[in-house]
């Protein structure tokens, strides 16, 4: 018998615990159900698998940072809305740089997450749309400030900037590049 308030979105919940307590690799059926006090079998009422839980997360995880990056945007355009995107991406990675982790680098192809990727890629063509980049040109601005956001954020998550300087100087030198380079189309 399941525990009583077990569900979907509480063993979600308890698996990204989980991962940003102890990283990615952590997140197992076994580790899942001794947090919330069940078999591991009893799970199979809530996700089919260690996979389906890694999609769940996943999308949450997405849901997190599109809910960010629409209250970060709403009622900015140009320039002033792509800074506080890339910027807001940045923070989300700060603060949770595990859970961002756990998320697959290309969920489009995963078809269970289709839905939440393209409303976090809704975000960025919206806040794009004052440049009058359509189409192909569109994306592949999408592709390059996500690009900065994902490198740079990953980059600090794992301690890969060694050097004095200021972390935040060089973002915002990288936003006004990227801003600047969208101008120049």
């Amino acid at each position: 018998m399941p525990r009583a308030g077990l569900s979907t979105t509480a063993v979600v919940s308890t698996a990204i615990e989980l991962i940003d307590e102890h990283g990615p690799d952590a997140l197992t059926l076994a580790a899942v159900a001794a947090r919330t006090r069940v078999a591991p079998p009893s799970l199979y009422k809530h996700v089919a698998g260690l996979a389906e839980l890694r999609t769940l997360v996943g999308i949450r995880v997405m849901t997190e940072m599109t809910d960010r990056f629409v209250a970060a945007v709403l009622g900015r355009s140009g320039d002033d809305a792509v800074a506080v995107l890339l910027r807001t991406y940045r923070d989300y990675v700060r603060e949770h740089p595990a859970r961002y982790a756990a998320m697959p680098p290309n969920p489009l192809h995963e078809p269970a997450m289709v839905d939440a990727a393209n409303r976090m890629l809704q975000v960025f063509l919206a806040a794009l749309r004052g440049y009058g980049l359509t189409d192909s040109a569109a994306i592949h601005a999408t592709r390059c400030g996500r690009s900065i956001a994902h490198g740079f954020a990953s980059l600090e998550a794992s301690g890969g900037f060694g050097l004095p300087e200021d972390l935040d100087e060089t973002y915002e030198r990288l936003i006004a590049m990227f801003v600047a380079s969208l101008h120049r189309r």
